[in-house]
This record gives structure tokens, C-alpha cells and sequence, in this order.
């Protein structure tokens, strides 16, 4: 007997995309799916939408919330969802037809709580853009200890959208709420309980690339908190690895570096001074951490350039950094 799929879809103002998202879902070969579309506080006519589709699909059930942002939506359709297994998908994402169905087949085979299917990035017309996550070459299982050094390494997908889950997993576990990079949390917290997670090659969920509609309102002074949070999960991978995963040190020390590599690109010159206390505490792990700079094996020859002049004169190698990427992009 097919066991039924929940696929939780969160929205918030997508009134552009949200249409072709559901259709994709909706055009699933898996038979025994329920679509719930968990409206999170919509106020540009996307709310009106999900009504319309859902009258259009019987197996479509709407709610709408108050704004809490994704997490909060996501919780809130794994507390209504009556499917076995459990599956997301972003509203302004969309997938292959066959998408769970190939999924469910792995799943059925017994071997994780969790399946994976690969993914892609496209742009909003559709071309194809370079791959974050490279897909394996076939169907395979990834040992929980393995799928963490992935992650460390910024190899693996911690997306959710791409995973088939176990509905009872989530009898112990759900989202964090009022943080980013929420999904990466989440996994890190699974993969301690699981075996493992089963990855399939076809690259099925397509990640759709808004980059214009993020630029928009930037100034330069705008700064996702984000690039907090990637800090602050940074130091809990490295107590957690350090606890139980002592062979995988190197890596989340990689992973450090990088995390806060990645944050001294982004966060605006205006906040690069004495009086943020964020900031000169990730100065001081680089300036604590340059022999683990020079020897980790992880780390490219450009990551190791950019974190020791980032260390020597982080304010002034912004600046470069700055006018650089103006000339690379034709702007004066």
C-alpha cells in the first residue's frame, strides 16, 4: 500500500512564483500526496492565491499564520501534516515529476530515515547555473560522520527541500525559530541520531536564483544577520565535533576559518570598528588561529591569502576587495 507524502510548502509574498511552484508539486507520478501551503502573513495577494489553487486540487489544504518567517510556517504544517513521510519545498522552487516518487523508492529500501534527492540552481529564465552541490555519480549511502565532514567542508546540502524525512523524526525535532541558516542546524541535530542518509544523482529540485530582487533595496550598509549565525553555528560544530566526532577536528576548524572568512566579506566597512564586539572577536580568533590558517589542508591557497591579510589589515583589504569587484562587474 502507498504510504502518503506531506509536502509542507511555505509562503510569504509570492505571488510571482508561487503558481508554477504548486503545479510542479501538483504534477507529482507519487499517487498519495497532500500539498499543505502554509501561508505566513502574505499581504500582496498571495494569500488570495493559495486559496485559488487550493480549490483547484483537492489534495491542496491551506492555512495562513502570522508572519514568523520559514521556520515557524514549516513547524506549523509538520504539527497539521497527516502524511507517513514528510517533504518541503520552497515557493519559489519548483521539481521534476518524478521527484518523490524516486525518493520513496529509496526510502522503501530501508536503509535511512532520510533520503536525498540532488539538486540544481537555476536562474529566474531558467539557464542553468554552476553547481553548489555536485551530485554523486549513483545512488548511494552516506554514513552520518561522513555526510558531517561534507557539511564541514561546504560540500553537502543541508537544504531540507531536498530531503524525504520520516515523519516520526520529526516527533523530536522541529525548526529553529528567529535564526537563519536554520536547515543546517536542524541536519546537524539528525544526523546524531540517524545512520545515515541515502543520495540519489538526478538532480530533481531546482533552486530558482532571485538575485535582482535581493539587490533591490540593499544599501551599503545592508548586512543579513546571516552572517552572524554561520559564525555562531561555526562554534557549535567545533564543540560538537571536539566531543564526538574527534577525527573530523581539522575539518570544523576549516570550517571556522571559513565561516568567519565569510563574514569579514561581507560585513559593511561602517561596522568594521573598535565598538562591535562581533566583530573584534572574529578578529581575534583569526589572529589566535593563523598557524591553523597556514596548515589546514582544507583550506585553497586564495582561503589562506584572503584570511591572513584579512588578519593583517581587515579594514583596508575590504576596501580592495570592494573596488575589485566593482571593475569584475563593469561598474565605475
Amino acid at each position: 500500500m502507498d504510504e502518503k507524502i506531506s509536502v509542507i510548502v511555505p509562503v510569504y509574498n509570492s505571488i510571482d512564483c508561487l503558481e508554477k511552484c504548486v503545479r510542479s508539486v501538483c504534477a507529482q507520478t507519487y499517487p498519495l500526496l497532500e500539498i499543505l501551503l502554509i501561508d505566513d502573513g502574505s499581504t500582496d495577494g498571495t494569500e488570495k492565491l493559495c486559496e485559488r489553487l487550493a480549490v483547484q486540487d483537492s489534495r491542496i489544504r491551506t492555512y495562513h499564520k502570522k508572519n514568523g518567517g520559514a521556520s515557524s510556517a514549516r513547524n506549523m504544517g509538520i504539527r497539521l501534516a497527516t502524511g507517513e513521510y514528510l517533504g518541503f519545498v520552497d515557493s519559489d522552487d519548483y521539481i521534476e515529476p518524478d521527484m518523490y516518487e524516486l525518493m520513496m523508492a529509496a526510502m522503501k529500501k530501508g536503509q535511512s530515515a532520510v533520503v536525498q534527492i540532488s539538486r540544481d540552481e537555476v536562474d529566474e529564465k531558467g539557464q542553468r547555473q554552476p553547481d553548489v552541490c555536485v551530485p554523486p555519480e549513483e545512488e548511494c549511502f552516506c554514513r552520518s560522520e561522513d555526510f558531517l565532514k561534507e557539511l564541514l567542508l561546504h560540500r553537502g546540502d543541508c537544504s531540507f527541500c531536498t530531503k524525504l524525512v520520516k515523519r516520526e523524526v520529526f516527533d523530536r525535532h522541529e525548526f529553529p525559530e528567529g535564526v537563519l541558516n536554520e536547515d543546517f542546524s536542524l541536519l546537524v541535530e539528525l544526523l546524531q541520531e540517524i545512520d545515515g542518509i541515502t543520495i540519489l544523482p538526478k538532480q530533481c529540485y531546482h533552486v530558482v536564483c532571485r538575485a535582482a530582487s535581493t539587490t533591490r533595496s540593499r544599501t551599503r550598509d545592508s548586512f543579513s544577520r546571516v552572517f552572524l549565525d554561520i559564525v555562531d553555528n561555526a562554534d557549535k560544530m567545533q564543540e560538537l565535533v571536539d566531543e564526538k566526532y574527534p577525527s573530523l577536528h581539522v575539518c570544523a576548524v576549516r570550517f571556522n576559518l571559513y565561516q568567519r572568512l565569510d563574514y569579514l566579506l561581507h560585513v559593511p566597512l561602517s561596522q568594521m570598528t573598535g565598538s562591535n564586539t562581533f566583530y573584534r572577536q572574529v578578529k581575534g580568533y583569526l589572529r589566535r588561529h593563523v598557524g591553523d590558517t597556514v596548515r589546514n589542508p582544507y583550506l585553497t591557497g586564495k582561503n589562506k591569502v584572503y584570511l591572513i591579510l584579512l588578519t593583517i589589515a581587515p579594514w583596508t583589504v575590504r576596501r580592495v576587495h570592494g573596488w575589485t569587484m566593482k571593475v569584475r562587474s563593469g561598474r565605475t
